[in-house]
């Protein structure tokens, strides 16, 4: 960490510059000394990578921004605020694994006190100097193993012990929960007798139900999505608990908040109507397919789903607030017809519960993108291959 980035010039200099190329900068030479010139570049594109992912840090001068994987591996802004309405208001949390510290920093807004571990002691000076400059005078970055901090002193307790474990292991990425590290299967045990409650947000890849196999009392699993992109799977144990984990879709879509809560016990239960094509089509945002909310959503919304398993809804009336992209339906189609038709097809293709994959649509039939139409390719009542033609309702 370079402490003479933060001086007055220097920061008016990367203010002034914001919109420049990072690139560019790192070709010219410094115009400071004791600042190379890749060190401005790192600090400018660190504030231009944040002006979308952590408004607040791009905007808060005297920020020091890390090096850009660290930039790319932590919270966004949304996500860090979503997670910390999860923790009571007043309580003690520990953030084992803190990183660049934006998780950290949302959840001192809420606890009465926050301890944050960092290995990496570059991190962890960086992350300090933030905290001081956000002003959130209850969190505590200490430079250390956040494991070994937490299991040293036996009689050391928190409210929440959070953590964050690191899908890349020796320079290689992993995809199984137990072989993360910290290794969350092989420690809770021991995470249990400092805090009654783990949260953890793991891999968006993460098979929900066999994590929930691995781990102890999971209370409640959150799904969060940020503008139909999967960025979170948020497991909350609590110690002692025996009931069957509450699945929560959350779609975080234009300053809202939407929410699907369901159980797999209760999914499996519903029994849903069928139907061909009507009025409206609709296909669910991402959190609700990781999830597991097919049956779900068709329920709560009340819409009639296509087939058993393409999980696209339809109705006759509008759905307002339907969590997902809404389309008005132009026309129908058998995909026998559909060939038989030979005409050129100027749309946007997708392909759910379909034989061929959307790019061998397009190659096949020569299809041309546009951004006004959108063509399902799918599977409806009575096992019908089908091509439905759709414009799109913006919200």
């Amino acid at each position: 960490m370079n402490t003479l980035i933060l001086q007055e010039e220097i920061q008016q200099f990367l203010e002034e510059n914001m919109h420049a190329s990072p690139a560019k900068i790192a070709l010219k030479k410094s115009p400071f000394e004791g600042i190379s010139s890749s060190e401005l570049a790192a600090q400018l594109d660190g504030r231009q990578r944040a002006s979308t992912k952590i408004p607040l840090w791009a905007e808060t001068r005297g920020i020091y921004f890390p090096a850009k994987l660290n930039l790319e591996q932590c919270s966004s802004e949304k996500t860090g605020l979503f997670k910390s309405s999860l923790i009571k208001k007043g309580s003690h949390l520990i953030d084992a694994t803190s990183g660049f510290g934006v998780d950290s920093y949302y959840f001192s807004r809420r606890a009465e006190k926050v301890t944050a571990c960092e290995l990496n002691p570059e991190l962890a000076a960086i992350s300090n100097h933030n905290t001081t400059i956000l002003n959130a005078n209850n969190l505590q970055v200490i430079a250390a193993n956040g494991v070994d901090y937490i299991l040293k002193e036996p009689n050391r307790r928190f409210d929440y012990i959070y953590l964050d474990p690191s899908r890349r292991v020796q320079n290689k990425k992993v995809f199984l929960l137990d072989e993360c590290e910290p290794n969350l299967v092989v420690l809770q045990d021991e995470f249990f007798k400092h805090a009654n409650t783990i949260i953890s947000k793991l891999a968006p890849l993460l098979d929900i139900s066999a994590a929930i196999h691995m781990l102890a009392y999971v209370r409640d699993v959150y799904v969060v999505s940020l503008h139909n992109d999967c960025k979170e799977l948020i497991f909350i144990q609590e110690k002692g608990y025996e009931g069957d984990p509450s699945i929560h879709a959350v779609r975080l879509f234009q300053e809202q908040q939407q929410f699907i809560s369901f159980t797999y016990e209760s999914e499996r239960a519903i029994v849903n109507d069928y139907s061909a094509p009507l009025s409206y089509l609709y296909e669910p945002d991402v959190a609700l397919t990781k999830a597991g909310a097919f049956k779900t959503v068709a329920q709560v919304f009340n819409v009639k789903k296509l087939h058993k398993n393409t999980h696209l809804y339809t109705s006759d009336q509008k759905i307002e607030n339907f969590p997902g992209k809404t389309f008005v339906v132009k026309h129908v189609e058998s995909f026998t017809d559909f060939k038989k038709n030979k005409q050129q097809l100027k749309s946007d293709i997708i392909a759910k519960n379909f034989p061929l994959k959307t790019d061998e649509i397009k190659k096949k039939f020569k299809v041309k993108d546009a951004n006004d139409s959108f063509t399902f390719f799918t599977t409806t009542p009575n096992d019908q291959f089908s091509v439905i033609h759709t414009q799109r309702l913006l919200e």
